[in-house]
């Protein structure tokens, strides 16, 4: 087994790094590395209906799309992710016990009792620490998890609130729990550094053979390249998302107007604006310009831009408007 030293904490390239390592290396693999704060969806969920958008964008927060299955989690330098990526020769492709077992034993010889719980979770207490996902290519499987150890709950907290009245759709949702960090159940302190260096000592005496790697240049430029291609662009990370509706209502003196916009592969497909500030005579025009425009705040701020608002509008300026779309 190949133990891949990871330093850097750009979630783009973190993410552009797993799926490099599953479909470039041959060996089996494990990987402990960091993330500078940021939110990771999974494959199948809609990106604006998992984040809290206007605490995201206020805090320049990353938001990036992983390849696997599963919910919506947070990342910061008080979060430990980890990742196996194995070849698997029977047919059993998708076992989070047998990844998450290692971890578990580790946390048992520091004192920590926890517990693998429901279909992919680790547990103290009943508290969740650890979410993990899986994603098969070819035989290789990437198992990756999160060990939240002294993360900043409350940020996690409200980068992940979010309104479940604005969208309808068939994404896969999130499944909220309740959460704590291993810190807190640590009879040593330690820090997050020992901790890891805890965690790689033990897993890699479990396997024989078992060596160090460096990304070369050639990988990390690999790596760039699909950063650049793909985990660093909107059409991922937003625009992948499944089709959805977005609807929101918004009250200004005078009146209360409410946007529905239909989406699918991140662009507006339709859009139908109603309420007490709106021109009756003009506002099917307002709706047809927003056909075809990905349902993105630049490209929709550019949209109203070239418009002149107030012809649709009654008291509203371009940035009342565009608060409706998010």
């Amino acid at each position: 087994m190949l133990y891949i030293n990871r330093t850097s904490t750009d979630p783009y390239f973190n993410l552009a790094a797993e799926e490099y390592v599953l479909k470039n290396f041959s060996e089996d693999c494990f990987m402990l590395w960091q993330n500078s704060p940021c939110v990771v969806v999974g494959k199948h969920q809609n990106t604006l209906a998992e984040i809290n958008y206007e605490y995201i964008r206020k805090k320049n927060i990353p938001v990036v799309r992983r390849i696997s299955g599963g919910g919506t989690v947070f990342h910061d330098p008080g979060n430990l992710n980890f990742t196996f990526v194995q070849n698997i020769k029977d047919e059993n492709l998708v076992n989070f016990r047998k990844f998450t077992a290692p971890i578990l034993a580790v946390l048992e010889t520091m004192g920590v009792h926890a517990r693998f719980e429901g279909k992919n979770n680790l547990t103290l207490a009943g508290l969740k620490f650890s979410g993990n996902a899986e994603h098969v290519y070819k035989k290789r499987t990437l198992h990756h998890g999160t060990l939240l150890y002294s993360s900043r709950l409350s940020e996690l907290s409200d980068a992940l609130k979010f309104d479940p009245h604005r969208y309808t759709d068939k994404a896969v949702k999130s499944i909220r729990s309740r959460i704590t960090n291993l810190q807190d159940f640590m009879k040593e302190k330690i820090s997050i550094s020992e901790f890891k260096n805890r965690i790689r000592d033990f897993v890699l005496d479990q396997y024989s053979d078992t060596s160090d790697y460096e990304f070369t240049k050639t990988d990390i430029e690999n790596i760039e390249e699909l950063v650049r291609s793909k985990y660093a662009t909107w059409e991922w990370n937003f625009g992948y998302s499944p089709k959805y509706n977005f609807r929101r209502s918004i009250e200004h003196k005078g009146g209360k107007i409410t946007f529905n916009v239909d989406v699918k592969e991140g662009h507006i497909q339709n859009a139908k604006v109603s309420g007490d500030l709106i021109n009756v005579e003009t506002i099917s025009d307002f709706e047809k310009r927003l056909t075809g425009i990905p349902h993105r705040e630049k490209n929709i701020a550019n949209k109203l831009h070239d418009l002149d608002v107030k012809k649709y509008f009654h008291n509203l300026g371009e940035k009342e408007v565009l608060q409706g779309f998010f």
